[in-house]
């Protein structure tokens, strides 16, 4: 399966900016990357590269005065299935978890870990360790929020999210990925693109939020927005919570102008070359 994927960003800036951008596709797709995967920007400014201690992606530049444009449209190679499922996936004892799994075991700036412990082993301190727990949790937290961009903030924290019961994909993350770590189970916050492939279209596109917890010896994705399998995530970056992974930081004012995303199915035509009009 071949997906498109890419976004046709402007912001307007009063004066010259510095930038963070994580506007590329995580290092760990670059394998299926079949066509394309640039940042492209207009006005032309200069964009250096790093990557982060998550092992992301990122762009640094100066934007001039003005609005900008980030611009990318890229095809990439999916194997067509829903998220890789193991029920019988196993939790590990704490002395038995990786180092690098044990910095995504504490609290971060959006997932309140010791503010939730006490509710968390009320709600699932009875449900078997492993899969079923972690899936509980998701089960919960589709239940409990109710998905609705009106109410989007960018400050909510997992411990909000629970309270008022209202969010978007990234507060039906955090709130997840929060309960997860009370129960001592490593969860890390993911982004990227969803399309709504085999699935009904659910309205306009964004870049979408889901976590993966870490069990029997892997990173299984959980996703408690949707609360189901789905197909073709192209992943952009990782980390603790939505405050390492911004895709686009600011060191200023800035005023949005244009936001488009697509993450769409395609044959093998759309490898063929892409004129930026």
């Amino acid at each position: 399966m071949l997906i498109r994927v890419g976004y046709d960003i402007i912001f307007e800036h009063p004066a010259p900016t510095p930038i963070i951008t994580m506007l590329y596709l995580h290092p760990a797709r670059k394998t299926s990357i079949r066509r394309g995967d640039y940042l492209l920007v207009e006005p032309p400014v200069a964009v250096g590269e790093y990557t982060d201690v998550f092992g992301n992606r990122c762009g640094r530049l100066v934007a001039p005065a003005g609005p900008i444009r980030f611009w990318n449209d890229a095809v990439v190679e999916d194997n067509g299935q829903p998220d890789r499922q193991n029920l019988a996936a196993e939790q590990h004892e704490i002395h038995g978890l990786p180092n690098e799994t044990l910095t995504f075991l504490m609290p971060s700036r959006y997932c309140e870990v010791d503010r939730m412990v006490d509710l968390a082993w009320q709600l699932f301190s009875t449900v078997p360790k492993g899969w079923a727990q972690v899936q509980a949790i998701c089960d919960f937290v589709h239940r409990h929020i109710t998905f609705d961009y009106m109410q989007a903030s960018k400050t909510r924290t997992a411990y909000e999210t629970y309270q008022e019961r209202v969010g978007v994909c990234r507060d039906f993350t955090h709130l997840a990925i929060a309960l997860c770590r009370c129960l001592n189970i490593p969860a890390r916050y993911c982004t990227g693109y969803l399309g709504d492939i085999g699935v009904p279209v659910t309205g306009p596109m964004d870049f979408s939020a889901w976590f993966e917890a870490y069990l029997s010896g892997c990173w299984y994705t959980f996703d408690p927005r949707n609360n189901i399998p789905r197909i073709g995530r192209v992943l952009m970056a990782r980390g603790h919570d939505a405050a390492d992974v911004a895709l686009l930081t600011s060191f200023g004012p800035s005023r949005l102008e244009r936001f488009t995303v697509w993450a769409d199915e395609v044959e093998e035509d759309a490898l063929l070359p892409v004129i930026n009009q």
